[in-house]
């Protein structure tokens, strides 16, 4: 078993307050087998693609609803839904990258700090760590002993202080494949709400049905969205998908009277 499995399993077991089920996942055994290194870590992605799909999904159908409201034909919708959706989703791309590179180099940066800190004033260092963990309630006595513990390997020692000193807990995700991750998603989930008009191209689709159709589809994958949000908040799916249903509803609903207010501006 996984550590990430255990985990889940120790969450479901809490959820359902079940005793059994979480003492099963508590067994020596079973924790020492759960923190052997394991492969694979996509599910590190899954906030990048479920957040990149809800904010596609938004934008696209705002623009959509913008457009409808102004009444200015499939084909504007299409150029203006288009062009939201890649340049978005790019610069959405762009922006997930940069922060996860950033993150993860001022982390790099902090620890190296730290690392050098040990190695020329280590006694100055066991001291702030004794002071943090007495600020923390421990006695000066088990503060002193947990430090000791600690300082006997230096990378343990680092753990420790990243967390405790500075708040500081490793990103592993790769910058390229968050990025990756986030416009993907953005680009998939934001065409949705364009599906109706794109199939306009190719057969006669009744201009009036456009709209409704789009709007059904497009809370549909809202409200789907939402509802995956729980992989990461771990909250309720329903009370998730209805959050997101009515937050992207309501942005929906300002672009339209945006739109429908400034008619009259093309005429």
């Amino acid at each position: 078993m996984s550590l990430t499995k255990r985990i889940d399993q120790a969450r479901e077991a809490f959820a359902r307050k079940d005793l059994a089920a979480s003492a099963a996942v508590h067994q020596p055994d079973v924790i020492a087998r759960a923190v052997e290194p394991h492969g694979g870590a996509s599910h590190q992605y899954i906030g990048d693609m479920v957040y990149g799909g809800l904010d596609g999904i938004v934008t696209t159908f705002a623009v959509v609803s913008g457009v409808s409201g102004a009444n200015l034909g499939a084909d504007v919708i299409l150029i203006l839904g288009l062009a939201n959706l890649f340049a978005d989703g790019i610069s959405m791309a762009a922006g997930a990258y940069l922060s996860t590179k950033s993150e993860r180099e001022y982390h790099d940066r902090e620890r190296e700090r730290e690392s050098w800190e040990i190695d020329h004033f280590p006694e100055g260092e066991k001291a702030e760590m004794i002071a943090i963990y007495q600020a923390k309630g421990y006695s000066p006595k088990d503060a002193e002993a947990l430090v000791r513990i600690q300082s006997q390997k230096k990378e343990t020692w680092l753990d420790a202080m990243m967390v405790h000193e500075l708040g500081l807990l490793p990103d592993e995700r790769k910058p390229l494949l968050s990025a990756a991750a986030t416009l993907g998603a953005f680009l998939i989930a934001g065409a949705v709400p364009l599906l109706i008009y794109l199939l306009g191209l190719f057969a006669p689709i009744a201009s009036p049905i456009s709209f409704p159709v789009s709007t059904v589809l497009s809370a549909v994958a809202l409200f789907a969205l939402g509802a995956a949000k729980v992989l990461i908040t771990e909250r309720n799916w329903l009370k998730s998908g209805l959050e997101m249903l009515i937050v992207g509803g309501l942005a929906a609903g300002v672009a339209y009277l945006v739109g429908f207010l400034l008619a009259g501006l093309g005429a």
